[in-house]
């Protein structure tokens, strides 16, 4: 399996704070058939700024305590863009990494209580520069489970998404764990991926989303999104299915 978030790096962000973390994710996540993990720190969230070249040399010397330690895990260099005004500037400067080199993929996340109103201006533009933008997971955006709709647009204009494994699972909550089911039904969905921070708390997820896709929607939905994952990091293009709106959902105390 390909997991395409992952915040695996140590002492970066709020993902692995030390070495040690990171192999002892990187075990985990063979356990879990993965063999393959975009690294993706978080990057200008107001909190963490990790620029291309700096996440560069934290992958390769990840690269390099994996061999040693004969971990069949191979971790390539991305980021977890938060949106901002400038990210096409910075994108131009070199400051951002799409998700692998190869591809012309960038993972964007939106702040979790809203959608900014420049943000569709924005990923046209990114759009009309050839980058193709995934926005990490939606599901968990108050304002998208307020008002879907916003996220329809966005997928008719084809952005892309990524939905957490451990939302498919429940582990924030059965009302996210419903909304991303829905949404992987009206096919919005792109894309399953961990966003593993920890052991604990964050951890990977992956494989119990797939069997409960599986049990949900059938074999073939778990082989789209793998197939993705596969697409993406191969620098291809991925399948999409025609999106269907879905009605208003509105839960209560969820935040």
């Amino acid at each position: 399996m390909i997991d395409i978030h992952s915040h695996i790096l140590p002492g970066v962000d709020d993902g692995a704070q030390t070495m040690d973390d990171a192999i002892a994710m990187a075990k985990a996540a063979v356990d879990e058939g993965i063999t393959t993990i975009i690294a993706t720190p978080h990057h200008r969230n107001g909190k963490y700024d990790n620029p291309a070249p700096n996440v560069i040399t934290a992958v390769q010397r990840l690269n390099e305590q994996l061999q040693q330690n004969q971990i069949p895990l191979t971790v390539l260099a991305g980021q977890e863009v938060r949106i901002h005004g400038d990210v096409l500037k910075h994108w131009e400067q070199g400051d951002i990494l799409p998700l692998t080199e190869e591809t012309p993929y960038i993972l964007i996340e939106f702040p979790s209580d809203h959608v900014p109103r420049y943000a569709s201006q924005l990923l046209f533009e990114l759009q009309l520069k050839g980058l193709t933008p995934v926005i990490a997971h939606p599901e968990r955006n108050s304002e998208i489970i307020e008002k879907p709709d916003r996220l329809y647009e966005l997928v008719q204009k084809g952005v892309l998404t990524q939905v957490t494994a451990a939302s498919v699972v429940g582990r924030f909550g059965k009302n996210i764990q419903k909304f991303s089911l829905q949404l992987i039904e009206a096919n919005w969905v792109h894309f399953i991926a961990s966003d593993a921070h920890n052991l604990t708390s964050r951890s990977f997820q992956l494989r119990a989303a797939y069997d409960a896709i599986d049990r949900e929607f059938g074999i073939n939905a778990v082989y789209f999104f793998q197939e993705n994952a596969e697409q993406l990091v191969n620098g291809q293009t991925v399948y999409r299915d025609e999106p269907v709106r879905i009605k208003k959902k509105k839960f209560l105390g969820l935040f």
